[in-house]
């Protein structure tokens, strides 16, 4: 059995704190895991900044229900699943991604949570576990899953090694020179042929 493991922003939908920080006017929160590796790092940066704006949940949520995924990406996700079982695997928060999710057809989704007081404050977040997106697919594959693997920023990196096979989709160029062992795409169509690529079944 083949499984696609799919990061969720950047793949499928636009980066959430990208959009935010446009709608506030907060360049700082345009920083993603193209940009900084460590992700507790990145996390404690956008929470600063939240609680120093004075911003949470509720306006976050706000500016996630403008959002539509990516141009191209519900057929690309319909076709992939006529091929492939899929799972989302993303460091983004159920908090976050659950409206996107239903304009996607809720697939599987693995990600993390949040805390959140009862002003809508942000207090914290928790990881899934360390190093998540890796140890889901190590663990699919010990169910004998052949992990198909693609993402765009650092923090998918770890996944696409353990994979069977991985793909950087429309990463950064600074991602691309640092992992050149990952065949690299930029739309949709590249991205199909590389899943068939990968593939050792037989697809129609």
């Amino acid at each position: 059995m083949e499984l696609a493991c799919l990061d969720l922003e950047g793949v499928l939908i636009p980066e959430i704190w990208i959009a935010f920080a446009e709608k506030t006017g907060i360049p700082e929160l345009k920083a993603t895991t193209r940009d900084v590796p460590d992700y507790d790092q990145l996390m404690q940066q956008r929470l600063a900044l939240l609680d120093q704006h004075g911003y949470g949940l509720p306006e976050i949520r706000e500016v996630i229900g403008e959002l539509e995924p990516l141009p191209g990406a519900r057929e690309f996700l319909e076709w992939l699943r006529r091929h492939f079982q899929v799972v989302i695997l993303s460091d983004t928060f159920y908090e976050f991604a659950m409206p996107l999710m239903e304009k996607l057809s809720y697939p599987t989704l693995l990600c993390h949570q949040l805390s959140v007081g009862e002003d809508g404050t942000i207090l914290d977040y928790h990881l899934r576990q360390p190093d998540p997106k890796r140890q889901a697919v190590r663990a699919f594959q010990l169910l004998n899953m052949k992990c198909i693997a693609t993402g765009d920023s650092y923090n998918d990196t770890t996944m696409l090694a353990q994979a069977e096979a991985g793909i950087l989709f429309h990463a950064p160029e600074n991602v691309i020179r640092e992992f050149p062992q990952f065949p690299a795409v930029h739309d949709y169509e590249s991205l199909k042929q590389a899943f068939l690529n990968a593939s050792t079944a037989q697809h129609d």
